[in-house]
Order: C-alpha cells, then sequence, then structure tokens
C-alpha cells in the first residue's frame, strides 16, 4: 500500500476505475458490475475511483453496492466533484467523454464552494457511505480560476474538518494539474491519458513538479482510454476512434511487446508506474475478466530488452524512468 502525500491515505499500487461499470462506451449489467469488483478485491485492489459523472451517478451506486459488506477500514475509495449531469427540459443525447448524455440532461460545471459540497453530499448517498478517504475537482479546464479560487479552498476545509483524507484534481491535461501541485497543498493529482507509452506529457512539468512538492500523482488512462489495450481499427484513444498514425503506432508497439514475450497491455500498465512520482495506476474495467488480464499485466515483469529498444527506437524519452524487467 502507498500513501497519497501526507494525508495517510493509502491505495494499493494499482486502482479500480469503476467508469466502466458506470456504463462507459457500452452497458453493463448490475451482476457484471458486481463481478468486476469482486475481482478486483479478490486479486487485492483495495482502491476505488469514482465519479458522478460517470453514468449519471450509476457508478457510485454500483461501486457502493459492491462494496457494501466489506469491512469500511479495509478500503479506500475517491469519488470527484464540479462536473456533472443535472435534469433539463430538453438537452443533449451527445457524448461526453464516452457516457451518452440522455435528452433529459445537460453537462454542467460548478466548482463554487457550494457546488462542491453539493456535489459531495449527493455522491455519498449514492454510495451509501458517511466519508470518502479522496476528492478530486474533476476537468476544470475551462473553469480552472473558479477551480482554484473556490473549489480547492472547500476541499481544504472538508479535509481540515476530517470530512475527507485527500483533496486533489483530476484532469485529461497537465498544465492545470501543475497549477494545482504548484500552487496549492493539494494531496494528489489524478494524470489521465498523459503519461502512456503514446503520450508523454505529464514527464515536463507535472511529475517532476509532483515530486519536488511530495505530492502523489494518480496514472489513469494507462491504455489511453483503449488504443493500447487493443489496436485495431476502430479502437478509442481519449475517447474518440483513434486516428490512423496513432492506430499505426500501436500496433508497431505490440509487435515488438509480442517479439520479446510480453504483451502490450503489461508494457502500457508498467511504464507510468515507473515513475517515482506514481503512487498508483487506475485501470477501468467492465467485467471481472479484464479485471483479471489487468491484475496479470501488471504483475508479470516486461522483459528489459523491450524497453531498451523502445529507448533506442526513440519511442521513449530519455527522461523516463524504465521498469525493471526481467533480463
Amino acid at each position: 500500500m502507498n500513501t497519497l502525500g501526507g494525508s495517510g491515505v493509502r491505495v494499493t499500487a494499482l486502482s479500480f476505475g469503476a467508469a466502466g461499470i458506470g456504463n462507459l462506451f457500452t452497458e453493463v449489467t448490475d451482476e457484471q458490475a458486481y463481478e468486476a469488483v469482486d475481482a478486483a478485491w479478490a486479486n487485492g485492489i483495495r482502491s476505488f475511483d469514482t465519479a458522478p459523472h460517470y453514468g449519471l451517478g450509476l457508478s457510485e451506486r454500483r461501486l457502493g453496492a459492491a462494496l457494501r459488506d466489506r469491512p469500511r477500514d479495509a478500503y479506500t475509495v475517491s469519488t470527484k466533484a464540479g462536473r456533472l449531469l443535472e435534469p433539463v427540459d430538453a438537452g443533449g443525447d451527445d457524448l461526453a467523454d464516452g457516457f451518452a448524455v440522455p435528452a433529459t440532461h445537460r453537462r454542467v460545471w460548478d466548482f463554487s464552494a457550494d457546488g462542491v459540497r453539493r456535489s459531495l453530499d449527493a455522491s455519498l448517498e449514492r454510495l451509501g457511505l458517511d466519508r470518502v478517504d479522496a476528492v478530486y475537482l474533476h476537468d476544470p479546464d475551462d473553469h480552472a480560476e473558479q477551480a482554484l479560487r473556490e473549489g480547492y479552498p472547500a476541499l481544504e476545509r472538508l479535509r481540515a474538518q476530517g470530512v475527507v483524507g485527500a483533496i486533489g484534481a483530476g484532469m485529461n491535461q497537465t498544465e492545470t494539474l501543475t497549477r494545482f501541485v504548484r500552487e496549492t497543498d493539494v494531496d494528489v493529482v489524478l494524470c489521465a491519458g498523459r503519461y502512456t507509452l503514446l503520450d508523454h506529457g505529464a514527464l515536463t512539468a507535472l511529475l517532476p513538479a509532483a515530486r519536488d512538492r511530495g505530492v502523489s500523482v494518480i496514472i489513469g488512462g494507462a491504455f489511453n482510454s483503449g488504443l493500447l489495450a487493443d489496436p485495431r481499427p476502430g479502437a478509442t484513444y481519449n475517447y474518440a476512434v483513434a486516428p490512423p498514425e496513432l492506430l499505426e503506432r500501436a500496433l508497431y508497439l505490440k509487435a515488438i511487446a509480442e517479439r520479446h514475450g510480453t504483451t502490450l497491455r503489461a508494457a502500457a500498465l508498467a511504464f507510468p508506474a515507473a515513475h517515482p512520482a506514481v503512487t498508483s495506476v487506475l485501470v477501468g474495467a467492465r467485467s471481472a475478466a479484464e479485471v483479471r488480464d489487468c491484475v496479470a499485466g501488471f504483475a508479470t515483469p516486461v522483459p528489459s530488452a523491450f524497453w531498451r529498444e523502445l529507448r533506442e527506437e526513440g519511442l521513449l524519452p530519455a527522461a523516463a524512468p524504465l521498469p525493471a524487467g526481467e533480463t
């Protein structure tokens, strides 16, 4: 178990992301969702991440139900605040990062102090819990100033009151996350998709700043929303169909991995975990089989020769720490 910054909140090196059980891209049944959480538990995962945005609260409700009979002090739950779907008379039918937005709802960002508190209260009700261990401000990309000026102080007060153990921000970009690391007293940031085999953006500023400040980094989106899990035509990259050049690169990485007797999925999970600022790798799964596959891949060392070949071909930056692999 690893600790989030100076908070005392503990997480496993591999964490369960509950977007998939909130019907990300594909609908799953309650039974399938519970089986996925059960498989995570059976394989030693004790940290679980969700958000109200994931399936109109469905992810939180399912996760809470799946964990209800577990000892509360034996696991860590994180959720998010600030990004919501609220009822309206007429709305979307579009996709919000892989989640269908029904015509009865619209996307809303509210990083006010009151909005953050109301969001957390609603999350606790859906989860069936009296506390969560960590809360992230969720995707404040176009609302950074309000999030820093109003949302963050609200989380700081909740932490001081003991309502939550750790606070931070979660985003799909690094610039604003780096501001949170440098300008606030967050315990942790969740960086999705920006430190992977295909995208090394977090290496430039975010990861060094986090290490210098003692802020933990959780890496989500290690598969870039699907492409690095199963590169094929139609595979998704950052929640949209992968462009041809990235699909070609992912297929090339897969071929190298197979030549060295490993899998692209195992390599994709191992790479971000090797950075000393990274506390946990968050994997989304919608079935027990996906969970078991991720756990097995994460536990299997990737041959050192694979990493050397990627470095020699310029596919990994010289500054990126390489995982310890089989020789």
